[in-house]
């Protein structure tokens, strides 16, 4: 079996009348009808992916997925290379936001190293981490300034990552999968798969990344619009070769793991830009993969705006946030629970004895 025919396998559909149903249970209960507003939505859309009278979101399971760039080499980043290494590190020993987050609220957490520089070598992990996962499919990408960021055997290799990283997660019944990344250079790459995929002028899509000032960013646009300019060639329809020109191993991986999610008919809450830009390829690779993701909030990244309109995403949150690893994503988990919550346990007016209008 050819490697990428795994991507032309159908997602699950979602359940109508239990949709249907839950819409129905909304309007039963102890609230004025459409109060809790988005909440209400989200609630219907969970009992629509599960199939269930209740929804459940009790286990969250992330994987951050880490890779270097070759472009980061270039300077689009106000950070050195090798933090990506020393983040990895940092994310196994519970210093960084995600794992802080994850272990604050009990979900399962791994690294996966689809292409990071350095080599790991095996060592022991704080309780409540799954460790970290070797999955490198090569060093670091390629420079896209000099050609391709990575040969099409080598993105397929990556999603192929992703879709394991999926269905460790299923496999341990988990209710929602979470995606983080790492990689220096990566506002970069998702500003490139962007501009490309949505024919957005990539200018206004070029921001401060890891935190350049005004004079790196005006740098990282000029550097960016060579790389554009160098593989105009590459047609915009062509989703997988757009993903091996300008993206990571990283992003793909998450691509892998969205378009696995909704094939296995697991809940995907989406974290910032550069999951974003990922799902933007994972929807033209799987068409309608995207009814089984929630958006978490919107980045400060203006190229995550464009990327949200592109998927007709509305995102739950709006923090200011730009740090990626799957700490947005992380932030709205309880939101996701509680829109549950909410849906499960209010009382009907019927069981209330409360007069409806």
């Amino acid at each position: 079996m050819e490697q990428s025919s795994w991507f032309h396998q159908s997602i699950q559909p979602l359940n109508q009348a239990a949709k249907q149903a839950a819409k129905l249970r909304q309007t039963q209960l102890t609230k004025p009808a459409g109060s809790l507003g988005r909440l209400e939505e989200l609630a219907v859309r969970l009992t629509a992916m599960q199939a269930r009278e209740f929804p459940k979101m009790n286990q969250a399971w992330v994987s951050v997925f880490a890779g270097d760039h070759g472009l980061a080499q270039a300077g689009v980043s106000a950070f050195p290379a090798e933090v990506t290494a020393q983040m990895v590190h940092n994310f196994l020993h519970g210093g960084a936001a995600i794992a802080v987050l994850a272990k604050q609220q009990h979900m399962d957490f791994e690294v996966v190293d689809v292409g990071v520089s350095s080599d790991f070598q095996p060592q022991p992990y704080p309780e409540g981490h799954k460790g970290l996962v070797i999955a490198k499919v090569a060093k670091g990408t390629a420079s896209s300034l000099d050609q391709a960021a990575m040969s099409h055997a080598q993105c397929l290799a990556a999603l192929e990552a992703g879709k394991q990283a999926a269905e460790r997660a299923f496999a341990a019944q988990a209710d929602c999968f979470i995606g983080g990344e790492m990689g220096i250079g990566n506002t970069s790459a998702a500003s490139l798969l962007i501009a490309k995929l949505t024919g957005h002028a990539l200018a206004p899509l070029v921001g401060a990344g890891t935190g350049l000032d005004s004079a790196g960013v005006e740098r990282k646009r000029a550097i960016l619009a060579q790389v554009l300019e160098k593989h105009a060639a590459v047609e915009s329809q062509d989703a997988l070769a757009v993903l091996a020109t300008f993206g990571g191993f990283e992003i793909a991986a998450l691509a892998g793991a969205y378009i696995r999610c909704a094939q296995l008919g697991l809940p995907v809450l989406v974290d910032g830009v550069i999951s974003s830009a990922a799902a933007l390829v994972a929807e033209q690779l799987c068409p309608g993969a995207k009814d089984w993701w929630i958006f978490s909030h919107l980045s400060v990244e203006p190229a995550h705006q464009v990327c949200l309109n592109a998927l007709g995403a509305q995102p739950l949150l709006q923090l200011d946030l730009r740090l990626g690893e799957g700490s947005g994503a992380a932030l709205a988990w309880p939101l996701v629970q509680q829109a549950c919550w909410l849906h499960n346990q209010m009382a009907t007016f019927a069981e209330a004895a409360v007069s409806e209008s």
